[in-house]
């Protein structure tokens, strides 16, 4: 709540950030952190082999006749299927939405993030509802691009966003 608190008002009406141009601009402010940190950000580069060191460890990777060695490698997992590397500890379904309308009881605002907590719907994880709109550049005019998520519990996960939607 301090958090919260700090952040009304520090970078407009809302305290929260977004990327204007939708999720794109996340990559676009990665990369250039990347070259005044003096890192390399490879695009249209394919990966034809991630490198292990001897503890199993992944520590660059390969593509074509160049190596890129890091003390992190962060990867989707189908780059490493097939080798142990991988493990699921849980699984998320997410709705998106395209709205036409504000989201009732929340004053027109042009971002707004609702949290159903986990009580009130008898479940063991929240439900997240994140809305923004044509005031972030990420939808046309007088629409609203709203994302729900939660964690999966059940063999039903589309049962289990109901109470946002």
């Amino acid at each position: 709540m301090q958090l919260y608190m700090e952040s009304m008002g520090k970078y407009g009406d809302s305290p929260f950030l977004y990327p204007v141009y939708g999720l794109g601009g996340l990559p676009e402010s990665f990369s250039r952190l990347c070259a005044i940190h003096n890192g390399t950000y490879m695009l249209n580069t394919n990966v034809d082999e991630i490198l292990f060191d001897a503890d199993g460890r992944a520590r660059g990777v390969k593509c074509g006749e160049e190596s890129a060695f890091a003390p992190l490698v962060i990867c989707d997992p189908s780059y490493v299927n097939g080798l142990n590397k991988t493990r699921v500890t849980g699984k998320v379904i997410r709705a998106i939405c395209i709205l036409d309308h504000p989201i009732p009881n929340t004053n027109d605002a042009s971002s707004c993030q609702i949290i159903i907590p986990q009580k009130q719907v008898s479940r063991n994880f929240d439900i997240y509802i994140t809305m923004v709109s044509s005031a972030h550049a990420v939808c046309a005019q007088n629409l609203r691009i709203v994302i729900i998520s939660t964690t999966v519990e059940t063999d039903n996960p589309e049962a289990e966003i109901q109470p946002a939607m």
